[in-house]
């Protein structure tokens, strides 16, 4: 016979979901994408690069914390 599980809590599931899949772009993107700059072209065009590729992060960032405020605030005032 089977023990009966606690419920699954999706909402809690997703958040952390996203907030592992936020972390694994903006680490590929900078670091990934910074070593590949380095690696093919020069350690200095690393240096050029970064700070377009930190701005990218930083957008991508914003665009996640406020859709997450969003979502917060609507969950709010159920």
């Amino acid at each position: 016979m089977k023990k009966h599980e606690q419920p699954t809590n999706t909402r809690r599931l997703r958040k952390e979901t996203d907030r592992k899949l936020l972390i694994m772009v903006l680490v590929m993107l900078v670091l990934v994408g910074g070593g590949l700059i380095a690696v093919i072209y020069s350690p200095t065009a690393l240096l050029t690069a970064l700070p377009c590729l930190l701005s990218g992060a930083g957008l991508i960032l914003f665009l996640y914390l406020l859709l997450t405020g969003i979502e917060w605030w609507l969950d709010k005032e159920e």
